[in-house]
């Protein structure tokens, strides 16, 4: 089937199918929208500057789009073997596209992400390079790939340093022109580090049933409690970040007030998953996870005042 399946469409029907599956464009186009507008919205708040004009955003999402779209290439490269043995229904494994061509078009991607960072300022293409070298040592594992699947942990932060990296070039694009970080970005620098926590232990925190041989998730490396708190904990610092953030720019209230409405909901869906650990409750997981994440960034750049000075 698989052979039939790549010999009956066109390379363009194919990738079509291969976004839908692992990149799937109509979900994560919103969602890095809404990453890019808020980043951006968030260095000018913190500085006190106006909003900059729509190019300013474009630019950004669009090195976000070539930023994410170059994880997947990289997680594609790292989980060949993996997939081949153990995932072989994914669309590379099972021969709907080739691995190369997904790496070229990865490659390609970053040209219009140069121009994009380039038209802002050259120092942004600066900060581009830096993501783009922590994204190349993810890609080979830091060159230790056997002592970070040793350590779930130490494979996460190593990983997961690439999300404030990618936030300091998105609220760069705002900054960079005027020549200085805003005060108060580590706060949201540390969300994003948190959030991307968030989003990884959504992913992986399965129900034992549905752990698959050749898979690595927290849950199997942690057990269902473990696990757990390490996803509660991350989110603990998101919040932390996110009142951060709001206390500096005078609206702790309103980013506490939305946050704790996410919060809530969020925390019960873990509780309900600790006692019992089905299918149901892992993609709630998940999808509460991505509510928090959207909760927070849209909270810090676009909450309204209150009970503070705008």
């Amino acid at each position: 089937m698989s052979r039939l399946e790549a010999n009956t469409g066109s390379v363009l029907a194919r990738l079509w199918i291969y976004q839908a599956e692992r990149f799937p464009l109509a979900r994560t186009i919103p969602l890095l929208g809404a990453f890019s507008v808020a980043s951006v919205s968030a260095s000018a708040r913190l500085a006190g500057r106006p909003l900059p004009d729509l190019g300013t955003y474009f630019a950004a999402f669009l090195i976000v789009l070539v930023f994410f779209w170059q994880l997947r290439v990289a997680d594609e490269v790292k989980d060949a073997d993996t997939d081949r043995r153990y995932r072989p229904e994914r669309p590379i494994p099972r021969g709907l596209i080739s691995l190369r061509l997904i790496v070229w078009l990865g490659l390609a991607a970053s040209i219009p992400a140069i121009a994009a960072a380039y038209a802002l300022s050259p120092y942004v293409v600066g900060l581009v390079a830096v993501v783009w070298g922590w994204l190349a040592l993810m890609t080979v594992e830091f060159f230790a790939p056997a002592l970070l699947h040793r350590s779930p942990l130490l494979y996460l932060v190593s990983h997961m340093a690439i999300m404030p990296l990618i936030d300091l070039v998105l609220t760069g694009c705002e900054w960079v022109p005027h020549g200085a970080m805003p005060v108060g970005l580590w706060t949201f620098l540390w969300m994003s580090l948190c959030n991307g926590s968030v989003v990884e232990f959504g992913r992986k925190i399965w129900a034992p049933n549905e752990e698959r041989e050749g898979v690595e998730t927290y849950s199997s490396a942690w057990g269902i409690d473990r696990s757990l708190l390490a996803l509660a904990l991350a989110t603990l610092g998101a919040a932390i970040g996110l009142v951060s953030c709001g206390l500096i720019l005078g609206r702790p209230i309103a980013t506490g007030l939305i946050g704790l409405l996410v919060l809530v909901p969020f925390g019960f869906t873990l509780a309900q998953f600790r006692r019992m650990p089905d299918r149901r409750g892992q993609k709630r997981i998940e999808t509460w996870s991505g509510l928090w994440v959207l909760a927070c960034y849209l909270a810090a750049a676009f909450a309204p005042s209150i009970g503070g000075t705008p």
